[in-house]
């Protein structure tokens, strides 16, 4: 069963998240924060993380840079999720080592396509 984590410090918005995988087939793994997310995708390896980019105690810029630089962690597809989506938000995901970017209020079914095409990519589906 493919794992995800689920970066995210926003309970409803990790909750419906955590739900919507789970019912797709996904063992579903959840951090509240940056540290927690290091520890977690160190600890689990999970197969992808789909990582709010503002997180407390460590952002999720960092935490990606972080876990794209450890050797157990780098081939793990991190795809970054903000609210913000101003010019350079996205850019600024993707030179942090994010695969790919996507604004919130998510869009499920285009998220589903980006996380199937991490996947197949890194050869997880």
């Amino acid at each position: 069963m493919t794992r995800i984590l689920v970066v995210e410090d926003n309970e409803p918005s990790a909750d419906m998240l955590v739900r919507r995988l789970e019912r797709r087939g996904f063992e579903v793994l959840v951090s509240r924060d940056g540290l927690e997310a290091l520890e977690a995708a160190t600890a689990q390896k999970p197969d992808l993380v789909l990582m709010d980019m503002s997180l407390p105690k460590l952002d999720g810029y960092e935490v990606t840079r972080r876990l794209k630089a450890g050797s157990a962690t780098s081939a793990i597809p991190i795809l970054g999720l903000s609210a913000h989506a101003m010019a350079g938000d996205r850019e600024k995901a993707l030179a942090a080592g994010c695969e790919e970017y996507e604004t919130k209020p998510i869009e499920f079914e285009r998220l589903i396509g980006k996380i199937q095409t991490a996947l197949r990519t890194r050869g997880g589906l």
